[in-house]
């Protein structure tokens, strides 16, 4: 029976059959190599493990006197956004309220996406971070030896997280001048390191002597994690950030798919703000996401894994000493430094009608988190419920 079998069958095309599957087989097994090998190589946030739970009687401690800001601050349930406490990851008290868009007649809820404005810049510093303490970048690694054609020789990664690289912001550099920049284009990164590389902006201040908040830096560094991991800025965030913590409501905004689909924001009045050209820059803005999810991210910071003890200690230095003062910037994070060695670490954001507020109080393990689609300063007041949780000397009677 074998031998009849063999005799019908041509032996050089059963050869050829078994060397083709096998590359074929060998092939796949490569392939699947080299995906595992990059994905391995990609610096990746992990959550925090379990805290410890607060008593009833601690939560019933500190609710009434949060409640009582609520209400005081935004009446009648006036704050058109999202906010919340939490300690030790649990959170303590928690409201949302307001429309998420006008005209569908849509609620904001726990799992609406808000654009958070500047708070993205904490984001975006953390994967920046996190490329620097897996040694695929150096914070004093000189921007141009990555960005080639970024005009500024001086300037370093550390320099960007800071703000000292003495740059311009791009909104102003782009808004005059149509030599400079057609306002009827949508900007983008590259667009706006072309034009610093080709437009002979030159620098506000010389690079390294002093503290300007510019969002030109973080439109820099976004273009830096794409150059290092081979990603889009989207993508990147979303393998290193977004989905190891499970913040399944936040994303970069990618403008051509999620225009019509994202909530909008508007003035005080209620009147909807438009996109302009300057809406698809991202790094410094365009993040959006709620304050569960920042929640998530605030843990992870907090998780012993996250960076090496002497990056960590470098986060949290102010670097803008040149004036004496309470004010600082840390990399990626705004800070008040008292004379008492009391600290507050904090960032805001504000973009169109969108407002942030994003205060990790770090010695106590509570977060406090606040974002509007309707133009308010009253999202910046939520550090008043810091004396709540520790010693942090406001002089709050000034701003009556």
């Amino acid at each position: 029976m074998k031998m009849s079998f063999l005799k019908k069958t041509n032996i050089p095309q059963i050869l050829f059959l078994i060397l083709v599957l096998g590359s074929c087989g060998k092939d796949k097994n490569t392939t699947n190599k080299e995906e595992v090998t990059i994905e391995d190589t990609l610096p990746k946030m992990k959550p925090l493990g379990p805290e410890k739970r607060l008593t009833q009687a601690y939560i019933n401690s500190v609710t009434g006197r949060i409640n009582h800001f609520y209400n005081k601050n935004w009446p009648n349930n006036s704050m058109n956004g999202g906010f919340l406490v939490a300690r030790n990851g649990q959170i303590i008290f928690e409201r949302y309220n307001g429309y998420a868009n006008k005209n569908e007649g849509t609620t904001i809820t726990a799992s609406t996406p808000l654009h958070i404005a500047s708070v993205s810049k904490v984001l975006t510093a953390t994967a920046v971070l996190k490329l620097v303490n897996a040694g695929k970048l150096d914070l004093d690694q000189k921007v141009n030896t990555i960005l080639k054609t970024f005009p500024y020789p001086d300037c370093t990664i550390r320099m960007l997280l800071s703000h000292r690289s003495g740059m311009r912001n791009y909104a102003y550099f782009t808004d005059r001048d149509k030599s400079v920049w057609d306002r009827h284009n949508q900007l983008t990164n590259k667009d706006i390191l072309n034009i610093l590389a080709t437009k002979d902006i030159g620098l506000e201040s010389k690079t390294g002597t002093r503290f300007s908040y510019c969002n030109t830096n973080y439109a820099m560094l976004a273009l830096i994690i794409e150059k290092i991991t081979g990603l889009t800025y989207k993508e990147a965030m979303t393998q290193m950030v977004f989905k190891p913590l499970g913040m399944s409501n936040t994303f970069v905004l990618d403008n051509e798919k999620d225009r019509k689909t994202i909530v909008p924001s508007y003035k005080g009045n209620g009147v909807e703000i438009g996109f302009d050209y300057l809406d698809c820059v991202y790094g410094d803005k365009n993040i959006y996401s709620t304050p569960r999810d920042l929640l998530k991210f605030d843990r992870a910071r907090n998780a012993p894994d996250f960076l090496k003890p002497q990056l960590l200690k470098q986060v949290y230095t102010g670097y803008s000493n040149e004036r004496k003062g309470t004010k600082n910037y840390g990399l990626g994070i705004r800070m008040i430094n008292w004379d008492s060695g009391q600290n507050y670490y904090f960032h805001n954001g504000w973009w169109h009608g969108n407002t942030s507020s994003y205060i990790p109080l770090q010695k106590e393990n509570v977060t406090i988190i606040a974002l509007s689609n309707k133009m308010t300063r009253n999202t910046y007041a939520v550090r008043k419920l810091a004396p709540i949780f520790g010693d942090y000397p406001f002089n709050f009677k000034d701003e009556e």
